[in-house]
């Protein structure tokens, strides 16, 4: 059984801008995937001439967007978006399932991700 995950990181970023990253082939394809392509409701991601396809299962401009792998049954990913009223940041809240014993090596995957997002970003 595979264990949920939920991770934050701050962005210095409007939440407009962030989502856009999140959730268009143009801004998946900066930090997420070498190539990403929408079709439909499919987004197609590909690593290192991989494909791997996520259904978008749900969104909501600026707020949240959320995709289940073809592959998978019931878990999901998702980039849940809120913003900071006085500081102005952005939080990110990740959320993920994976197997326990990988536990370590998807965050520091995800970590990695999200670091380069935030290059992308210049957050």
């Amino acid at each position: 059984m595979k264990k949920k995950i939920e991770l934050e990181y701050t962005f210095r970023s409007s939440t407009k801008i962030l989502f856009n990253r999140l959730s268009t082939a143009s801004g998946l394809s900066e930090w997420f995937a070498d190539n990403v392509t929408i079709k439909g409701d499919v987004y197609i991601f590909v690593w290192e001439g991989i494909e791997q396809r996520a259904k978008l299962l749900k969104s909501k401009d600026c707020e949240y967007i959320q995709f289940q792998w073809e592959d998978e049954d019931e878990d999901y990913f998702e980039f849940r978006i809120s913003e900071d009223d006085v500081t102005g940041e952005s939080a990110l809240i990740l959320t993920d399932f994976v197997e326990p014993d990988e536990e370590i090596d998807a965050i520091e995957l995800w970590d990695a991700q999200i670091n380069e997002l935030k290059h992308v970003l210049g957050a």
